[in-house]
């Protein structure tokens, strides 16, 4: 008995913390000719190497360019 309480307030702490999603309307990109991925983060690791200064779009415009997530933001 005690042990279905404690997997039942786990299972619910579980829902509670996975419930939650990171809503992101502006990104970081770098304008760079070689610049190809769009970063949640403006000091992303992925952008210490951006040759031009780095643009806060909003997402969509950044799909839109074809850029896709930064591989160290995942």
């Amino acid at each position: 008995m005690k042990k279905s309480k404690i997997l039942f307030l786990g299972g619910l702490v579980f829902l509670f913390l996975t419930s939650f999603s990171y809503d992101v309307s502006d990104v970081y990109i770098c304008k760079g000719p070689q610049s190809k991925k769009y970063h949640y983060k403006k000091d992303c690791r992925g952008l210490k190497n951006c040759s031009t200064d780095i643009y806060s779009v909003p997402l969509s415009d950044a799909k839109n360019l074809g850029r896709t997530l930064c591989g160290w933001e995942d």
